[in-house]
C-alpha cells in the first residue's frame, strides 16, 4: 500500500493535454485573447457568487481557480491576464472580494497551472501551490490585518495557526491539482469526439 501511494504521487504527470485543448498565443492571438476573456469573465462570475448568493455563493466561489489554471495552462502570460482582468471585473462587481482572491483562490490557480507545465510529478504541483496558497492567506492574515480565517483566529502571528493553515493548504492543493488533472482530460475527451 505504502509503495502503491509512493508511486501514484511520484509518477510522471500526463503530459500536458492542454497542448492539444487549448490555443497557443503564437497560433491564433485572437482566439486566445477570447478564451482569456470568457475565462476571466466565469472567474469574477464564480468569485463573486458569495455576494450574490449568501449561503450557497461561498460554496460556488472556489470554483473560481478552475478558469484561472486553465488560463495559466495556456502561458503564464495568459493566466496573468485572466488573473489581472478577473481582480478588474471583481473591482466593479464585488470590490470586497478583492481581499480573498488575489491572495487565494486566484494566487492557487496561478501556482496549479505554472507548476503543472514545470514541474514533474504531482507531489511538487502540490508543494509548490500550496506554499504559494500559505504565503498568500499569511500574507492578509499577517501583514494587511484582514481576519480572512475567521473572527476568533488572531491576526497576530502564531506558529501552531500557521502550521494548521498550511496543511489545509497542502491538502486543498491535493485536491484542487486532482481536480484541474480531471478537467484536462474530460476537455480532451470533449475536443476529441
Amino acid at each position: 500500500m505504502r509503495k502503491l501511494l509512493l508511486n501514484y504521487w511520484t509518477k510522471p504527470l500526463p503530459q500536458m493535454e492542454s497542448e492539444r485543448i487549448l490555443p497557443r498565443a503564437d497560433e491564433n492571438q485572437t482566439k486566445t485573447l477570447i478564451i482569456i476573456a470568457f475565462f476571466s469573465a466565469l472567474t469574477a462570475l464564480l468569485q463573486s457568487a458569495g455576494g450574490f448568493l449568501p449561503g450557497a455563493g461561498y460554496l460556488i466561489s472556489p470554483f473560481s481557480t478552475a478558469p484561472i489554471v486553465l488560463s495559466t495552462l495556456i502561458t503564464l502570460r495568459s493566466g496573468l491576464t485572466a488573473y489581472a482582468l478577473s481582480c478588474l471585473l471583481l473591482l466593479l462587481l464585488q470590490p470586497s472580494e478583492l481581499i480573498v482572491f488575489p491572495f487565494t483562490t486566484g494566487l492557487l490557480g496561478l501556482a496549479l497551472g505554472f507548476g503543472m507545465t514545470h514541474f514533474k510529478n504531482r507531489i511538487q504541483v502540490i508543494l509548490f501551490s500550496s506554499v504559494a496558497l500559505w504565503m498568500g492567506i499569511a500574507l492578509v492574515v499577517y501583514a494587511f490585518r484582514f481576519p480572512i480565517l475567521g473572527p476568533t483566529v488572531s491576526i497576530n502571528f502564531q506558529v501552531d495557526i500557521s502550521v494548521y493553515v498550511f496543511l489545509f493548504s497542502l491538502l486543498y492543493s491535493g485536491i484542487w491539482t486532482e481536480i484541474s488533472l480531471r478537467l484536462l482530460a474530460r476537455l480532451k475527451k470533449a475536443v476529441q469526439k
